[in-house]
């Protein structure tokens, strides 16, 4: 579960500030942790490490091509993120490489309320001025889609849906299976990840 919390914190404050300034260089590495996670798989000792590995491969993948060309329009965000899921759902299905795709899975998930959110609250508008002005100027932007957030409706969907993902993320730590800890994992960074934005962006 550690693991998935910190793959799932890698796109954020890893490749997030490098695929706006090396995109190329980004979708490259893709190819690199996937050759990464095939040798890690075809080992006994860190078969399990290799198949989460390849469930991250499909969020990095989609990472890359987000956030290096399409960044702009937020409309698109969650239909790239989804790439992988016809592989996601058919290894769940088949049960195959289960780790790696539930991992995926809780990650698209954790993605998808994220999103929701940002439609909920009306922020969306804020989101594409914050990809069009230069960093610089975009202080003021944040400061009001941070008004928006507090809102008695923006805090009201932020507590709802922060039941929801806690109840996602948590419920499958009961079972022993490691692919459901990989789903929890994944699920429940997405409340850290989050939590960390919304600090940041409130001490702006």
């Amino acid at each position: 579960m550690a693991a998935s919390v910190f793959l799932v914190s890698v796109p954020v404050f890893f490749q997030a500030p490098l695929v706006r300034q090396l995109p190329w260089l980004s979708l490259a590495l893709t190819a690199g942790i996937l050759w990464l996670s095939f040798w890690l798989q075809s080992r006994s000792k860190t078969k399990l490490w290799g198949d989460l590995l390849l469930g991250f491969t499909g969020s990095w993948l989609a990472g890359s091509l987000y956030w290096g060309w399409l960044r702009w329009e937020p409309v698109l965000h969650l239909p790239v993120e989804a790439i992988c899921l016809p592989v996601a759902l058919w290894c769940a299905m088949r049960r195959r490489c289960q780790v790696g795709a539930w991992f995926y899975l809780g990650s698209l998930f954790g993605t998808a309320i994220t999103d929701l959110y940002f439609y909920l609250a009306d922020l969306i508008p804020h989101w594409r001025k914050i990809m069009q002005v230069d960093p610089a100027l975009a202080l003021p932007v944040f400061q009001s889609a941070i008004r928006q957030v507090q809102t008695p409706w923006g805090i009201s969907w932020a507590a709802v849906l922060l039941a929801v993902l806690l109840a996602a993320g948590l419920a499958p730590l009961k079972s022993k299976q490691l692919h459901w800890w990989a789903f929890g994992g994944a699920v429940l960074s997405t409340i850290l990840v989050d939590g960390l934005f919304w600090i940041a962006a409130s001490a702006v």
